[in-house]
């Protein structure tokens, strides 16, 4: 045993011997196809998908391998993508897609992979979807065939369901007809320094991660016509365990979303140290920059729970709203069943958002919604400062006015529980800042609010609102203004710690069925009132200590 241990030492430091490989992670370097070799043209004019699809064939036939692209443009239909399979680009190599996919193939998208097994693309290559091309060739359907127009329009470029430990590292993505990516029911997913620039359709995507788990994006840029980064929960299946970090991405509607699809729900996922951007339409259109609507939005409305989810250290500019939050009642299944009764209204509780940076804001407000019943809970908020107020350039929706108004205060904000849940659902929203109504367990601490236009709407309002901790708020008011904060219909509610800023009319309203109400340990020298209590409202329902007020 001594001779041969000796005999493998002295023959693999000779280059005589390479060390033993398992059978699940195949070599790269022994084990690598050449798309060339099997007949790939690479000239972008001939149709090389028999070719590709030889070479991935080959590869799992041996029990794994990788294919590789050498520089050149690979003109091709749906590729299926196979167990240990790695598809390798090199630098200058486009594997495009043809913009009339073969009637016969298992997806409409590019590559496509079910039920497979560590499975990546990687390389500094390029994936082009054509997806320009492929709307031009779609048919024209009416809004009321819904069903028809998805059925017939291409699918995403990078198709994955039910597959395990999948990684996409380096490649550059582009063009897609609809979604970019979806990776759906998949584990242990992992993209890696990933390029994506997806315009030119409302389908438009970026990154699509659907019933999964333990899946990890980071140092990822992303650009979409449609929302870039986003879970769904489009089957029973939870997705949970989800990390995003050092991410930068823009996108002309949500730029970090979980929802709306939530069947089975959200839950442990953790969003840090990213950029959002205003999409800059020079690069894609010749136009300015385009403002989108919410930086981050937390939404489920087909059932489910949002849960344990953390959120820190995003910066934002150019959004509508930069932060918005709802749980609704949309009901709908994806796939739906008239046996079945629709799903239940889902909980969203246990998130935290901080360390949060946001410019260029419309004068919407930021809204955080639940239903009546049915409330937001164990919400907390720290380390925000929002200034709202978009540039010319950014002001792309003509019913949005700078500014806010009494009238805005006092209006009816609609319920809408089965509406599709979006940033600007409830039109310009009572609060020029945050408008939080049916929740329980809200913590708003170091709130920085600012405006550009000046705004007569309060910079906070809760209505509906039980168990609320507001600590450290400083936000601008303008004079003759509502109060700048105020709560209806709110209990137990503990606002300390805050200062009054310059023109400061009243600092604290409270309206209808609002008590036990605390100020304490505030900094009021520059508010002209401290509290202004509606009629109705009892004396009792405020208590106040340690308030500093100018002598």
């Amino acid at each position: 045993m001594r001779v041969c241990f000796l005999s493998v030492l002295l023959l693999s430091a000779a280059g005589m011997a390479e060390p033993a490989v398992p059978s699940s992670m195949p070599d790269p370097v022994r084990n690598r196809y050449n798309v060339r070799s099997f007949g790939a043209a690479g000239d972008g004019k001939q149709l090389d998908t028999s070719a590709i699809q030889s070479a991935i064939d080959a590869a799992a036939g041996a029990g794994g391998g990788t294919v590789c692209f050498p520089a050149g443009t690979y003109l091709s239909q749906t590729l299926v993508l196979k167990s240990r399979i790695t598809l390798h680009l090199e630098a200058g190599a486009v594997l495009r897609r043809s913009p009339d996919p073969a009637e016969d193939a298992p997806s409409r998208s590019l590559i496509f992979a079910e039920k497979a097994e560590r499975v990546a693309i990687t390389g500094r290559g390029c994936i082009d979807g054509q997806g320009t091309a492929a709307q031009k060739a779609r048919p024209n359907v009416s809004a009321n065939r819904q069903s028809a127009r998805a059925a017939r329009r291409p699918h995403t470029l990078l198709h994955f369901v039910r597959c395990t430990h999948v990684r996409i590292e380096g490649v550059t993505l582009r063009n897609s007809p609809t979604w970019m990516q979806h990776y759906f029911e998949c584990e242990n997913v992992t993209l890696e320094g990933v390029t994506v620039h997806n315009h030119g359709s409302r389908y438009n995507d970026g990154l699509d991660i659907d019933s999964c788990r333990n899946v990890h994006v980071s140092n990822c840029t992303i650009t979409s016509g449609d929302d870039a980064i986003v879970l769904k929960s489009r089957s029973p299946r939870i997705c949970e365990k989800v990390t995003i970090t050092n991410c930068v991405v823009s996108s002309h509607s949500n730029a970090l979303k979980l929802g709306t699809e939530s069947q089975g729900g959200f839950r442990d996922v953790t969003i840090a140290n990213c950029v959002v951007t205003p999409v800059d339409e020079r690069k894609h259109f010749g136009n300015g920059a385009r403002q989108g609507l919410a930086g981050i939005a937390l939404e489920t409305v087909d059932g489910g729970i949002l849960e344990r989810v953390a959120i820190s250290n995003i910066t934002i500019s150019g959004t509508i709203a930069p932060i918005f939050i709802r749980l609704g009642n949309r009901a709908r299944r994806w796939h739906p069943d008239p046996e079945k009764t629709p799903p239940a209204v889902g909980r969203l509780r246990g998130v935290t958002i901080s360390n949060v940076v946001a410019t260029g804001a419309s004068s919407v407000g930021c809204a955080i919604a639940g239903l009546p019943g049915h409330a937001v809970e164990d919400l907390t908020l720290s380390n925000i400062s929002i200034a709202f107020g978009a540039t010319a350039e950014l002001a792309n929706y003509d019913d949005i006015t700078p500014g806010g108004s009494l009238d805005d205060v006092h209006r009816e904000v609609p319920e809408k529980p089965d509406a599709y849940p979006e940033c600007i659902m409830f039109g310009k929203l009572p609060a020029y800042g945050f408008y939080i109504r049916h929740a329980e367990g809200v913590t708003l601490r170091n709130i920085r609010l600012s405006w550009t236009a000046p705004d007569q709407r309060p910079a906070l309002y809760c209505d509906d609102v039980r168990n609320l901790h507001v600590e450290g708020l400083r936000a601008k008011s303008a004079k003759e203004a509502a109060p700048l904060i105020l709560l209806k219909d709110t209990r137990e509610a503990l606002v300390r710690g805050c200062i009054a800023m310059p023109d400061t009319r009243v600092f604290l309203g409270l309206e209808g069925d609002t008590s036990s109400v605390a100020l304490v340990g505030n900094h009021l020298d520059r508010a002209a009132e401290v509290a202004n209590l509606a009629p109705g409202v009892p004396t009792g329902a405020l208590f106040q200590a340690a308030n500093r007020r100018a002598p």
